[in-house]
């Protein structure tokens, strides 16, 4: 995969697109269906699921825009379409299963935003765009789940949109590494930026509001307690 980037670089594609002035982080359809065990959709991402709250954490002591998605369909229902129809397992995400839920952490909090979608991406057919734009919002730091799938499409529909997306590595999962590793070098070479969650998270601290400091091992550990 190093190699193959660096052979992109060279041929004028994988350039910096960099966050802008006013991120918000997006997570991407992270819920109870991919981490149940007999869930048709479960899938290795624990590790990915708690760097995504750590993000999620960083974003909200500095004091920027969270925004959650879920999956829903009416039972039995027309929506979804094609893609309802191509991935029966989604049925998983029909209203009243517990398996659409959100998690405990990351979860959305009073004062988040919620969207609702059918699709695979954040933006077909959901007023995400419009919010962002009404929000001077112009960075989407996108973590959630899975990397092929509606994370990659999101990240893509970011850009086209004009928003400027980076996507953390590791706060990413999908149900096979070959899947999630090749997802990541196809965003980063033509639709996104790829960071580590170390480097999500200084972009997250640097674009701080004012008011909000960025947590210390010390507030973390406080935060437990309570």
């Amino acid at each position: 995969m190093t190699e193959r980037a660096a052979d992109y670089r060279r041929s004028g594609y994988s350039a910096r697109l960099g966050a802008g002035r006013s991120p918000a982080v997006l997570v991407v359809d992270i819920c109870a269906a991919y981490l149940t065990d007999g869930s048709p959709l479960r899938a290795p991402v624990d590790a990915a699921v708690r760097a995504a709250a750590e993000i999620v954490s960083q974003a909200r002591y500095s004091g920027l825009p969270v925004i959650f998605t879920r999956v829903r369909f009416e039972p039995g229902g027309p929506d979804g379409g094609l893609f309802r129809r191509k991935v029966p397992a989604l049925r998983v995400f029909e209203a009243d299963n517990p398996l659409g839920d959100f998690l405990n952490d990351p979860a959305p909090a009073p004062g988040d935003t919620v969207i609702t979608k059918q699709y695979a991406s954040a933006f077909h057919a959901t007023p995400l765009a419009a919010t962002l734009t009404a929000a001077r919002i112009d960075t989407l730091v996108i973590v959630g789940l899975t990397t092929s799938g509606c994370v990659r499409a999101s990240a893509t529909d970011a850009l086209q949109h004009g928003f400027r997306p980076l996507v953390v590595a590791d706060a990413c999962g999908d149900r096979a590494a070959p899947l999630h590793e090749a997802s990541l070098l196809d965003l980063d070479i033509k639709y996104a930026d790829v960071l580590s969650l170390a480097e999500a998270l200084a972009v997250l601290r640097s674009a701080a509001v004012d008011d909000h400091a960025p947590p210390t091992s010390e507030t973390a550990a406080d935060a437990e307690l309570t």
